[in-house]
């Protein structure tokens, strides 16, 4: 899985549709193998982008647990601390 993809289920507050956003960007990104597409491309990347976003937005809506929420500055907080871990020298 790409780094840059976080998990957004079971977060309080939700994920926002800009988290949505960018997770489905950066699918689309990896699927395809380029950050920034030709303009004869463009389309097609960016309706992948929106169809993506709407699935994620469906799938993260239907999904149930019973773990109670997780909270957003506590996992940040331990990938920093995976991330210092992995690059110290």
């Amino acid at each position: 899985m790409c780094r840059n993809i976080h998990v957004l289920h079971n977060f309080e507050p939700e994920a926002t549709d800009d988290e949505v956003h960018a997770a489905a960007l950066q699918y689309v990104r990896k699927v395809s193998g380029t950050t920034k597409p030709s303009q004869a491309n463009r389309e097609a990347f960016d309706r992948a982008v929106a169809e993506i976003a709407h699935a994620t937005r469906h799938l993260l809506e239907d999904l149930v647990t019973t773990a109670p929420p997780k909270d957003r500055e506590t996992e940040a907080a331990k990938r920093r601390a995976r991330a210092a871990e992995r690059y110290a020298s």
